[in-house]
C-alpha cells in the first residue's frame, strides 16, 4: 500500500463540514463540542481537520452539516489542461476500485472556463484515464453517489481536491417519506431545537454505513 493511503488514517488534514446558509453558528458549536477545532467559518461551511478516522466519526456524529469533505490535494491550475495534468498525478488507483463507480462534483469561480460542467467532465476524465493505464478500463461514473465521490472545488486559480465521504446529504438521515408531525428534515430541526433549549441535543440515530465512503484499501 502506498504511504498516501496510509497517511489518510495517521496524519490530519483539513475537513470542510458543508451546510445550509444560516447553519454556521450552530454548526461551529457542534464541531466544538465534539473536541474539534474550528480553522475557518464561511458562509455555508465550516472547516476543522483531522484524519480520514475523525471524518468518519464526524458523519456519524455531525446533525446539522450536509457534507463531510476530507481534502486529498490543492494545487494551481490557470486552465483546463493544468487541471488535468495535475489531477491524473494522483494515484487514484489507491482510492477507487478497478471495477468500481466514480462520481465527481464540483463548485467553479474561475475565469478559466465558462461552464462548470466543462471542469467536472475534465477532472473525471483524469481520473479515469490514470486508472485505464493502471488497469486496461475506465471505471463506470456518473451522478450517483453511493460509492466514490471526488468534489472539486476551484476559484480562480487555486484548486482544492476533497473525497466526500458522506455520499448522500447528512441530512437525509431520518428523512419521513411519509410525511406525519413534523414536516421539515432533522437538519433544520436540529439549530431551532437547541436554540429553544439553550443546550446541545444528543440523539442515538446515525447514518447510513454505506454513507461513508472509504478509499479502496484500508491499512
Amino acid at each position: 500500500m502506498k504511504r498516501d493511503v496510509v497517511s489518510l488514517w495517521t496524519e490530519k488534514n483539513r475537513i470542510v463540514i458543508t451546510c445550509a446558509k444560516g447553519i454556521p453558528p450552530f454548526l461551529r458549536e457542534e464541531v466544538l463540542s465534539l473536541g474539534y477545532p474550528v480553522l475557518s467559518e464561511g458562509l455555508s461551511h465550516v472547516e476543522t481537520e483531522g484524519t480520514m478516522t475523525d471524518a468518519m466519526r464526524l458523519n456519524l456524529s455531525i446533525r446539522t452539516g450536509h457534507r463531510i469533505l476530507f481534502l486529498l490535494r490543492a494545487f494551481t491550475a490557470r486552465t483546463p489542461d493544468e487541471l488535468y495534468e495535475n489531477v491524473s498525478r494522483i494515484g487514484w488507483e489507491d482510492y477507487v476500485p478497478r471495477d468500481g463507480y466514480l462520481c465527481v462534483t464540483s463548485s467553479v469561480d474561475t475565469p478559466a472556463i465558462k461552464d462548470s460542467r466543462f471542469a467536472n467532465l475534465r477532472c473525471k476524465d483524469a481520473i479515469v484515464d490514470r486508472m485505464k493505464r493502471k488497469f486496461g478500463r475506465r471505471p463506470d461514473s456518473g451522478p450517483e453517489r453511493d460509492r466514490t465521490v471526488v468534489h472539486l472545488h476551484w476559484e480562480d486559480h487555486l484548486c482544492f481536491l476533497y473525497l466526500d465521504t458522506s455520499g448522500q446529504p447528512l441530512s437525509r438521515r431520518e428523512y419521513r417519506r411519509t410525511p406525519s408531525g413534523h414536516p421539515c428534515r432533522r437538519l433544520l430541526q436540529q439549530p431551532w431545537s437547541r436554540r429553544r433549549s439553550g443546550k446541545e441535543e444528543r440523539t442515538s440515530s446515525t447514518p447510513c454505513a454505506a454513507a461513508v465512503r472509504c478509499p479502496s484499501k484500508l491499512p
